[in-house]
């Protein structure tokens, strides 16, 4: 944490202008202009924390870990409260935490490819980062180990049901549906997700290409 500098009104008036455009392309998926915009936030206000946590998100979205570790240590830098500033700080840690091993555990024990389990662990990483300022809590690794497997198993076509999965774990059905849907909301993850998806094949490639084919017929159905 350090001292924060003056910054000038009319900067810090198109900072937060160009943040909250940041925050609207990150919410609809346009990421390469999130990125832009939450840039020029952080160039116009420098030592604003949350700009530098809503690039971190971007970047995590995008799939470039390295930059969104990167934005979230200069967010850790100016950050005022120590409590979340901690809490970031765990995710520079060289060794697996506890939902991460629990999850580990279980997924290969169920002899789910390696490839999957790879998957989950991002899952949980990426989580951590676009849950941004709000409350993470940690009482039962179970819970999140939990939601995790069943979410990531759901994208990947290996599916247990809810009832199965938390008595693997020892907790709740509604318990995981209430995590799961956390998950989900929070990374805003569709079926057969890119970022999660380890099949040789993924079914939206199908959707995408039937997408483009229905284009250019129909631009040929209408030209004269």
């Amino acid at each position: 944490m350090v001292q924060k500098q003056t910054v000038p009104s009319a900067a810090l008036q198109k900072a937060r202008k160009a943040n909250a455009t940041g925050v609207e392309q990150y919410e609809r998926w346009d990421i390469d202009e999130a990125i832009k915009s939450l840039n020029e936030a952080i160039r116009l206000a420098p030592e604003e924390p949350q700009y530098h946590l809503n690039l971190a998100r971007a970047l995590a979205r995008y799939g470039d870990f390295d930059a969104a570790k990167r934005a979230l240590g200069s967010y850790i830098r100016y950050e005022q409260d120590n409590d979340l500033a901690e809490r970031f700080e765990q995710l520079f840690g060289e060794g697996m935490d506890e939902v991460e091993t629990l999850l580990t555990k279980q997924m290969t024990r169920k002899n789910l490819p390696l490839e999957v389990v790879g998957a989950a662990v991002q899952m949980w990483f990426e989580y951590r980062i676009c849950v941004g300022r709000r409350p993470l809590i940690i009482r039962k690794p179970e819970t999140w180990a939990a939601a995790l497997d069943y979410t990531i198993r759901k994208v990947n076509f290996c599916e247990l049901s809810q009832r199965d999965i938390a008595d693997l774990y020892g907790v709740s059905a509604s318990t995981v549906r209430a995590y799961h849907n956390d998950l989900v909301q929070t990374l805003d993850i569709m079926p057969c997700d890119y970022r999660y998806f380890r099949g040789e094949e993924n079914p939206l490639d199908k959707l995408v290409e039937a997408a483009a084919m229905l284009e250019e017929l129909e631009e040929r159905f209408r030209r004269p």
